[in-house]
Order: structure tokens, then sequence, then C-alpha cells
């Protein structure tokens, strides 16, 4: 009887365990919609502290870690975020490997550790990226952020001079295929799919001047400073986007 009365209190403990996390992680997903990702993160690590495999609360932290840590100034503390966001996406990726929100998070992590560092390890960072936002587009070939990161990485690849392609050939075991064609097929295919995501106009407007379609850039940038904040950066990228627009003009 003594046994059987364990194995139900053990059960309730576990029920109420998870209740907890699903609350904390939704209240955290709430704080995050209303840009205080200071806040939400602090929710998702107390999760964490619940159930340390929690796999929602595992993409969460890692993605806040990555987001929050691209706003700080100091370098070497970005670094330890973006630190943090990778371990956080490894642990994702090793609890669910075929999910697309695990690569994605170890993508986006890989970003922005490229970021903050330079030479081969920063190609290394960049090679990640490029596999993990594979695997994501794989398993979900609409997943828009996975998308956009696509996107920059063909940006960036593209715009490598002479030395630094000669860099990534070795690295890559040959010059991976990356154009600016690619990365505005990338930037309107999120467009679509999500009008509202500011910094992803910010990138096609930049990726249309590169490709020298001005008036496209301004038509974008018209666009995007008229959408409203979603994220606690948008303010910011909005600002950018007037400047890069008045500077077209």
């Amino acid at each position: 009887m003594k046994f059987i009365v364990l194995i139900a209190l053990l059960g309730f403990i576990n029920i109420s365990v998870a209740q907890g996390v699903t609350y904390l992680v939704t209240e955290g997903n709430v704080l995050r919609k209303n840009m205080k990702d200071g806040e939400a993160l602090q929710k998702y690590m107390e999760a964490l502290r619940l159930s340390p495999n929690d796999f929602s609360a595992l993409v969460a932290t890692s993605e806040s870690y990555s987001i929050i840590g691209a706003r700080e100034k100091d370098k070497r503390k970005q670094s330890e975020y973006f630190e943090a966001a990778k371990i956080y996406a490894g642990s994702a990726l090793a609890v669910a490997k075929d999910s697309a929100q695990s690569h994605y998070v170890m993508a986006l992590a890989a970003e922005k550790m490229a970021s903050v560092s330079s030479g081969k390890e920063r190609a290394a960072y960049m090679r990640d990226l490029k596999t993990q936002a594979d695997s994501t587009i794989a398993i979900s070939p609409d997943h828009v952020y996975a998308t956009h990161l696509l996107g920059k990485w063909n940006m960036d690849i593209s715009s490598k001079n002479v030395a630094e392609k000669a860099a990534l050939k070795v690295l890559y075991g040959g010059l991976p295929s990356a154009s600016l064609e690619v990365a505005l097929l990338n930037f309107e295919k999120v467009r679509r799919l999500d009008p509202w995501f500011v910094a992803n106009y910010l990138e096609l407007a930049k990726a249309y001047k590169a490709a020298g379609k001005s008036d496209k850039s301004i038509e974008v940038l018209n666009r995007m400073i008229k959408l409203p904040p979603r994220t606690a950066d948008d303010a910011a990228l909005k600002a950018e986007g007037k400047k890069m627009l008045e500077s077209l003009l």
C-alpha cells in the first residue's frame, strides 16, 4: 500500500513540475511579446531549473541569449551571451535532433558567434550557420527565421573579396554556392511569409542597394518605416532604415 501511495505521489509531483514548466515558458513568451526580453529569459531559466531537459525552455533560452547578447556593447559580454546561446542550442538539439527549432537556434547562435569571431573561427561558424539553417529548412521549408538567416549568409559570402573566398575554399573544401540573387530570393520569401518582420525589410533593402536597385530599396524602406514595432530591436532598426532611406533620396 505504501508503495502504491509513493508511486501516486511521484506521479503527482511530475505532473506538477510539468505544469509549472509550461506555465513559466508561457509567461516568458508573453513577456517577450511585450518586449521584456530580460524578464522573459529569467522565466525560461526558472523553467530549466525545474526541468533541465525541457525542449521548449531550452529553445527559448538559447534564442533569448542570442537576441539579448546582440544588444550588448561590450564584445566580451556579447561573447558570453552567445556562448550560452550555443550551449543551450546544443542541449535542445540533443533532446530533439529532428526538430526544426533546435536546428534554427543552433544556426542563430552560430551567426552570433561569427559576429564576434574572426579568421578561420569566423568561417567555421559561418559554415555551421549554413549547415544548421539548411537542416531547419529541410524539416520546415517555410521557416521564416531560418530563411532570413540564409539570406544573410548569402549576402555575407557573396560580398567576400578574393582572399577571403580563398580562405573559405580551404575551410569548406570548395567555395560554397552563394549569391546576392539567392539572398534577394530568401528575403523576398520571408517578406511574403511574414510581412511584419522589420529586420528582414532592412536586410532586403541592403540587398537591393548592393544589387544596384535603389528604386526597389527605397520602396522596401518606405514600407519598413511604417511598420509597427514587434520586438525591442525594431525601433532602432527602423531608425537605421530611415537614415538609409534619406541617403538614397
